[in-house]
């Protein structure tokens, strides 16, 4: 560190994955990070995904072959240092006649296996929907499909491990705490927020959706646009008994996922509609709806409706708007743009970008300030470091499920297994010397105990129910209307 004590480095706007991936490189490079986020984290666009770290299949028909490789190549590194929260998915693609023909179908994974350094997940298969475990809830038409790999991830937990590494490695990490007002000053950034005012030696932009806004709210410039794409998905109770999800083709062109969700759902999306409503606005369309459920009927002999979907959940991607005509086709490559070295104190600002390539964003994010913030370590790091509770070996999380088990032998299985995917090797810590259920305090329902909500309050910066229930947790799809308000009066 250098200067000023009381300036910081580096000013992170924007508590998603992008802004807590860049905090937490930045701080363990040796930078003195701030982090703002206006509301709780994760709870804008970075916890609405499809909770996938994927290559992203269908960009090879738009010739982003170097997007799918960076992100095909992050695949096993995010799994490796984070084997808590992710965890390889095997997915069902059935070939549909009268769309893509099956020969590129076939071509495509050819490519998705290989363009992207694949090592230890396992590779594409032909199979035979008639006598495969995943085509007996399909209708009877369709009879050939592939099975490839793909990685799933706890999208929330993703970020707020982010953000816990980086407040482990120094930064000042703080939500509810939005940014009114920049102002350069010399060479320093005043910050202006609704918790007081703040000074950087470089600020990055990392607000998503309110990119633009944050720029009209300081003295940058930048030649970057975004475009806003808003994706929607619909929870429903599970479709199917297996572990297979799928990736399905629809005749107009685009496609959906079917996942298995929580135990007892099945998550089915997403959609691709331009966003006019503005980043505060945001929910499914009953048209999306429909449409949605469309597009399981078109594949699964069981209908839904609208009537039961439990639950939907949308996100606005801030994509960089590089002029294509349907949103399905927006590039989701990212951009960065810093302000030039004559205008003074940097402006970082993030355009676009996608939760797979977060980790390689905030990398080379951190590259460019190093050119401006020379004390900084040039070196990288974030590929081999395990986040918060992942430091075990990938394939160990059913072993580490069974140590909990036994530690703790008043756990139920499945709350065991909750714990272990949401907190790994931090399990132990939160439940401590408990010897019973008693131990961990007041039991709120579904396996919450006291103690991990302390945890999330003192560790997480969790402060409302909603933080607990539908970020930290997705606990709030099993909790009654009783037992959240119950949550609510222990926080207030």
């Amino acid at each position: 560190m250098t200067g000023d004590p009381t300036t910081y480095d580096i000013a992170v706007i924007g508590g998603g994955v992008n802004g807590s991936g860049i905090a937490r490189d930045a701080a363990g490079r040796g930078a003195r990070v701030l982090l703002l986020e206006a509301a709780d984290l994760a709870s804008g666009t970075s916890s609405a995904s499809t909770k996938l770290i994927h290559g992203g299949l269908r960009y090879l028909e738009h010739y982003e072959f170097a997007l799918v490789r960076e992100a095909l190549r992050e695949r096993e590194r995010l799994w490796s240092i984070a084997p808590h929260i992710i965890w390889p998915m095997r997915f069902v693609l059935p070939h549909v006649a009268g769309l893509r023909p099956r020969w590129l179908l076939r071509l495509g994974l050819f490519l998705y296996d290989h363009i992207g350094g694949r090592k230890k997940l396992a590779p594409t298969k032909s199979i035979d929907l008639r006598h495969h475990e995943a085509g007996k809830d399909l209708k009877p038409q369709f009879k050939n499909g592939f099975a490839y790999s793909d990685c799933w991830v706890d999208d929330a937990r993703l970020v707020v491990l982010n953000a816990r590494d980086a407040a482990d490695r120094g930064a000042d990490v703080r939500t509810r705490c939005r940014v009114e007002r920049l102002v350069r000053k010399e060479d320093a950034w005043e910050i202006t927020t609704t918790a007081g005012t703040f000074t950087a030696r470089a600020v990055v932009n990392a607000a998503g959706p309110s990119v633009m806004n944050l720029l009209d709210r300081s003295e940058a410039r930048s030649s970057g646009r975004i475009r806003l794409v808003r994706g929607s998905h619909i929870v429903v109770p599970r479709l199917f008994d297996h572990e297979f999800s799928y990736f399905f083709q629809l005749p107009d062109g685009r496609i959906f996922f079917a996942i298995p969700y929580e135990q007892d759902f099945t998550l089915v999306g997403t959609t691709d509609r331009d966003h006019e409503a503005g980043p505060d606005k945001v929910q499914a369309s009953e048209e999306e709806i429909a449409y949605l459920c469309e597009g399981v009927n078109f594949y699964f002999q069981k209908p839904i409706s609208p009537s039961d979907v439990i639950w939907t959940f949308s996100g606005v991607r801030p994509l960089f708007d590089d002029g294509s005509e349907k949103p399905e086709a927006a590039t989701r490559g990212y951009r960065l743009d810093m302000t030039p070295e004559a205008e003074g104190a940097p402006m970082l600002s993030i355009f676009g970008g996608k939760i797979t390539t977060y980790r390689h964003l905030a990398q080379e994010a951190v590259d460019l300030l190093t050119q401006r913030l020379s004390h900084l370590s040039a070196a990288h790091w974030t590929d081999t470091k395990a986040l918060p509770g992942g430091d075990f070996p990938i394939d160990g999380a059913a072993k580490l499920v069974d140590e909990v088990g036994r530690l703790y032998p008043f756990l139920e299985h499945g709350w065991a297994a909750r714990l272990v995917r949401s907190y790994g090797t931090l399990t132990a810590h939160i439940l401590g010397d408990a010897t019973s259920l008693a131990d961990c305090g007041h039991h709120f329902g579904h396996g919450l105990t006291e103690r991990e909500v302390r945890y999330l309050i003192e560790r997480e910066w969790a402060q409302s129910a909603e933080d607990i229930l539908w970020r930290r947790s997705k606990l709030g799809l099993h909790f009654t209307a009783e037992q959240t308000a119950e949550l609510e009066r222990f926080l207030a």
